[in-house]
């Protein structure tokens, strides 16, 4: 099961258990955040689309850490002028990791997938070749 969701501008694929970094958002850590902004949610065969938004559609997350990116130099360069400006940026994000995604009539849980075993692979066969 996965949603789309819009936070900071961006849009994001999210899976439950996923971490991902978005804008930075006021909220501490630990604090569990929700996403109200779903535009779309996907199960196996059941898909919901919102226009816009989804009806009922919601995504938790709870926050892990706030930092800084990785620092982005600017270099603003005029040639024969003695111009040259330069200039660093790095962006603050917010790391959360996804815990629930909620739409009318469908609900992700988090459940370990159970393995079937066959009779084929339970007794392997002794295949011998004669010549």
């Amino acid at each position: 099961m996965y949603a789309v969701i819009k936070t900071g501008g961006k849009q994001y694929k999210v899976t439950e258990g996923e971490q991902l970094r978005v804008e930075k958002l006021d909220a501490e850590v630990g604090a569990s955040i929700d996403f109200n902004e779903v535009l779309l949610v996907a199960d196996n065969n059941e898909i919901k689309l919102g226009t816009p938004l989804v009806s009922g559609g919601k995504v938790s997350a709870t926050v892990e850490e706030h930092g800084r990116g990785k620092k982005i130099k600017i270099i603003k360069f005029k040639r024969r002028k003695h111009h040259m400006k330069r200039m660093g940026h790095r962006q603050s994000y917010t790391e959360v990791r996804i815990t629930n995604i909620i739409a009318d009539g469908i609900t992700a849980s988090i459940e370990p997938k159970q393995e079937t075993v066959t009779d084929d692979d339970a007794t392997p066969e002794q295949h011998t070749e004669t010549v």
